[in-house]
């Protein structure tokens, strides 16, 4: 049972990456699925998180109008689409997963809530 995220590497300024998070062991029709991610230096923050059924997701101030996520059930894989690039995006990426019931606008970006993640991958936003 795990998640497994990729996609990161290293991005000009206004670029573009996509990150999938892969589950393997169980699948992630019945889970909300985040993304956090975790700057050097600094706390983890909640990037976006989306609901199982993909009618519903939240973000972070930081990322709202550059950031897409979304799921595809038949491949169990969540992706996050993240725009326009900027050098503070630069982080370790994780991606977590929890029982959907358990994830609402007021927990979403709570790492204690999520029960399940992926080992992280590494973006880095530079020219």
């Amino acid at each position: 049972v795990q998640l497994q995220a990729s996609g990161g590497g290293l991005v000009q300024p206004g670029g573009s990456l996509r990150l999938s998070c892969a589950a393997s062991g169980f699948t992630l029709d019945d889970y909300a699925v985040a993304w956090f991610r975790q700057a050097p230096g600094k706390v983890p923050e909640g990037v976006l998180c989306i609901k199982s059924s993909g009618g519903s997701a939240y973000y972070a101030d930081s990322v709202r109008s550059r950031a897409t996520i979304s799921r595809d059930n038949a491949k169990n894989t969540v992706y996050l689409q993240l725009d326009s690039l900027k050098p503070e995006d630069t982080a370790v990426y994780y991606c977590a997963a929890q029982i959907d019931a358990w994830i609402r606008a007021g927990n979403w970006n709570l790492r204690r809530y999520y029960n399940k993640w992926g080992q992280g991958t590494l973006v880095t936003v530079s020219s």
